[in-house]
């Protein structure tokens, strides 16, 4: 089966199950009184970049299969500077988390949104830091437009990584963070000159776990990621 068959066939399972993720997830998930969290959703866009194929050819993707990120901007007040999916809140005008997921695409990256085809929602996942509860949105990119920062308060930087590269071993590293008195670990990958940790690394392992692509790598090598 294909990478990209994989996907759609994970997707559809997880819209329907809506229950397939890590021990992890589930604990930030908990952690969110849904009373008062703000809803918000992040768009995992998976799709074919030709003209930058990975580095690393062990992997059981293809070369050409990339993940779209986004590099927050260093001024904003949650997150500032942190790898992350397109995404925010949900707004009141927004049919739903994949609609919001889609519009914050648009406005961080300039992608057309028509060209995106959704495979299916992943289960919320919590934000205690923030008190968000987020929607995951699993798509792909049929027809791929060009992306660029569209507003430089929002974004650094727009780029595409190849998922080969980010399932690399020697790519991998464990985060350690200290907060409220607790060390809390987590995945990072390196990739494009920059670490994606925290919640955007949970999200990517958790899924890399489950569609059965992530390879051995050496959790004992460990960092402590820049706030």
């Amino acid at each position: 089966m294909s990478a990209q068959a994989q996907l759609e066939a994970f997707g559809a399972l997880v819209t329907e199950r809506q229950e397939s993720f890590s021990a992890d997830l589930r604990f930030m998930t908990r952690a969110v009184d849904p009373a008062r969290a703000r809803q918000a959703a992040v768009l995992i866009l998976f799709g074919v970049l030709d003209e930058n194929p990975a580095d690393f050819h062990g992997a059981a993707v293809p070369d050409d299969l990339d993940l779209l990120f986004v590099e927050r901007a260093a001024t904003l007040n949650s997150h500032p500077g942190q790898i992350a999916f397109p995404g925010g809140g949900v707004d009141e005008a927004d049919a739903g988390p994949v609609a919001a997921a889609l519009r914050e695409a648009n406005e961080e990256t300039g992608l057309d949104p028509s060209g995106v085809r959704i495979l299916g929602t992943l289960p919320q996942v919590g934000i205690p830091v923030t008190n968000f509860l987020v929607t995951p949105v699993l798509g792909w990119w049929d027809r791929p437009t060009p992306v660029d920062v569209v507003d430089e308060a929002e974004s650094a930087s727009v780029f595409r990584v190849p998922v080969a590269d980010l399932l690399n071993p020697a790519n991998r590293r464990t985060t350690v963070v200290a907060r409220g008195g607790q060390e809390h670990r987590g995945p990072a990958f390196l990739v494009n000159g920059v670490v994606v940790w925290g919640f955007t690394a949970l999200i990517i392992d958790s899924l890399f776990n489950q569609l059965g692509w992530t390879l051995p790598w050496d959790s004992s090598r460990e960092m402590v990621p820049d706030f």
